[in-house]
């Protein structure tokens, strides 16, 4: 079925977006760009906040976290929170803090696996670095935001006349001796130091010694796009979870005069445990929210009066029924592309969803005319988990767990649905609106 003019408008901007957001820090830098055009100002964290309702702001802390919210027109002891939750970060392969490998006449550069990638799907495929790189200035250390847009690196596949079993097998890598990606013709090591940091330097206007530390990820750098019959389907990097970001974000942007208090959490680090100053198990949103009372004139009683009546959506995405692998999922509870929210549930709290927080949502899905649909993941395989477990045990607030359907999720290309960015998006409005 073709795409609604709307619905493909909004699978493009989410393109865009991806497109635009590499790494965790150019996924946040693209996110402050959006508030800023939407009238939102930026807080910092070391200064005094002055409130009042109908103030748009946003606060950023490791450069790759960003928490943006509406004051609302209700008092908040009594309205609460509207919050969405997702995160910045996708599983991949990062650079080394001493990456440079010589020998053979090659130039490696070694890398760590972040999260849960499919570390496969990474061979064969266009790669660049992007991510930043923190410089020594005459004012001090300088984080500086870095993307190399052309392909600079690649991990080749053995062919098959040396690896006779692949197709039955699998492609395996191993993690320390067959990761480390090709990157030009060199000598030795410090050949392969010196190229590097060369080209590091250049890219952030830099001298090479004045380069103190870096955060890079490889990415791969084909542009994402519509596919399929009538393009219905979207192909990109990073939709898990950065399809999440862009409807929590665009969905507050539309929030006109909410009168709860409206927030967009999007945390760095939910793909290795969410524990960090900046994740979702750190201080960042309990900080902020406790804030948020205190410039609005809550005391302590009326803090908790309001996480009393807040709500949270943690979005995350969903995996999508691939018909290729019928045995991979529970048989009742198939969730497809382009069907709409899934609302997730697990009896072992993997998933934060409980039975009143599913029953809101379908609510405001229903208000905002969008379909929705119910997973559980298949008994005999293990669950995956959010930060919507982590969020709800910090704040103590009612939370549901909610996705858009995908395939191939932690792919360095992953699949969904046209249509589903623009069903989450109105949904998650209804969820700020309510």
């Amino acid at each position: 079925m073709p795409l609604t003019s709307p619905a493909r408008d909004t699978a493009l901007d989410l393109i865009s977006f991806i497109d635009a957001s590499p790494s965790p820090w150019h996924a946040v830098a693209s996110v402050e760009q959006r508030l800023l055009a939407h009238g939102y100002t930026r807080l910092e964290e070391g200064a005094r906040w002055s409130l009042v309702p109908g103030g748009r702001h946003y606060v950023v802390r490791g450069g790759a976290s960003l928490i943006a919210f509406v004051a609302g027109s209700r008092p908040l002891a009594e309205a609460g929170f509207r919050i969405v939750g997702a995160h910045t970060d996708s599983p991949g392969l990062r650079l080394k803090p001493r990456p440079a490998l010589g020998g053979n006449g090659m130039a490696r550069l070694g890398v760590e696996v972040y999260g849960g990638p499919i570390l496969a799907t990474f061979a064969d495929r266009d790669l660049s670095l992007a991510g930043r790189v923190v410089v020594r200035t005459a004012a001090g250390p300088q984080a500086r935001l870095l993307r190399f847009e052309q392909p600079l690196l690649r991990l080749p596949n053995l062919a098959i006349h040396m690896n006779r079993e692949v197709n039955e097998a699998g492609l395996k890598f191993d993690k320390q001796t067959e990761l480390p990606l090709l990157f030009g013709l060199s000598g030795n090591d410090d050949d392969a130091e010196a190229s590097l940091r060369r080209r590091l330097a250049g890219a952030v206007q830099a001298e090479a010694t004045d380069l103190l530390s870096w955060e890079l990820a490889a990415y791969d750098v084909q542009p994402g796009c519509l596919w399929g019959a009538d393009e219905e389907f979207i192909a990109s990097r990073q939709l898990d979870n950065l399809a999440s970001c862009h409807a929590a974000l665009t969905a507050l942007t539309a929030t006109q005069g909410p009168g709860a208090t409206c927030v967009a959490a999007l945390f760095d680090h939910e793909e290795v445990g969410s524990e960090s100053a900046a994740g979702a198990g750190g201080s960042f949103v309990t900080d902020v929210l406790a804030r948020i009372g205190l410039a609005l004139g809550l005391d302590e009683e009326d803090r908790r009066r309001a996480l009393a009546q807040s709500f949270f959506v943690s979005a995350d995405m969903a995996h999508a029924y691939n018909p290729n692998f019928p045995a991979a999922y529970e048989p009742d509870h198939k969730v497809m592309v382009n069907g709409g929210p899934v609302i997730k549930s697990n009896a072992n709290q993997r998933y934060a969803t409980e039975a009143a927080t599913a029953a809101r949502f379908m609510t405001a899905c229903r208000q905002a005319g969008v379909p929705f649909q119910q997973y559980s993941h298949r008994g005999n395989l293990g669950c995956g988990s959010t930060i919507g477990p982590i969020v709800a045990a910090r704040l103590g607030i009612a939370s549901v767990d909610v996705g858009s359907p995908m395939w191939a999720m932690h792919s360095a290309r992953e699949s969904a649905g046209a249509q589903d960015p623009a069903y989450m998006i109105a949904a998650l409005a209804a969820c700020y609106a309510s």
